[in-house]
């Protein structure tokens, strides 16, 4: 076939060949001389506004486990909007269940928002945030208004007033850091705690 093509006796297959390579060469050289930048990532970022994102997941379940298979974190939203060029994942009523090492007891997380700084590992929290810590037979709550997980380190964290409830009394506090897997809660100041006798 190709000696059919290139051959002496064959002068329409020789013809086209040349046209079709000086097409090409046309095309290629037009394109060099372009004055048009080449399309970037952000050319469809400025057609739909910086506002709106990338891509988005509707009923997004995440979850992760230790190198033994226990369950460390899992992290719901209705909807997850991602942006590319900032490495943000903004979800919509986040929920979080985190496991401490070798505690049976979840620790549950909830908000009206929340953030992922993909790279960083960190999950920001914001308006409403309730951490329910199960108790036997109850549970204790902590509010603030902001708070943010670390995944990496596995701390939770916030510089935010904070209402701390259990069965037998409040504490209020400004700041707190928390240690998932040593199951241990600091108060960072402003500490006041109204508490009933236990009868």
């Amino acid at each position: 076939m190709i000696a059919r093509l290139f051959s002496p006796g064959n002068g329409k297959a020789w013809a086209r060949m040349l046209a079709l390579g000086g097409t090409l060469a046309a095309t290629v050289f037009l394109m060099w001389q372009s004055d048009e930048p080449p399309g970037t990532r952000n050319d469809a970022e400025q057609l739909r506004g910086p506002a709106e994102p990338d891509g988005f997941i509707v009923q997004a379940d995440y979850r992760t486990w230790d190198e033994q298979g226990n369950p460390k974190i899992r992290m719901t939203s209705p909807r997850i909007e991602q942006f590319e060029s900032r490495d943000l994942a903004a979800m919509e009523q986040p929920k979080a269940i985190l496991h401490g090492e070798g505690d049976p007891m979840p620790w549950i997380i909830e908000a009206d928002k929340g953030s992922l700084q993909q790279n960083d590992e960190l999950v920001n929290l914001n308006g409403n945030v309730v951490i329910r810590r199960p108790l036997q037979g109850t549970e204790a709550t902590l509010e603030t208004q902001e708070l943010t997980l670390n995944n990496a380190e596995r701390t939770v964290y916030t510089d935010q007033p904070v209402t701390i409830s259990e069965p037998h009394g409040t504490t209020q506090a400004t700041g707190m850091k928390a240690w998932i897997d040593d199951r241990i809660l600091e108060l960072n100041s402003r500490v006041e705690g109204q508490y009933e006798p236990i009868r």
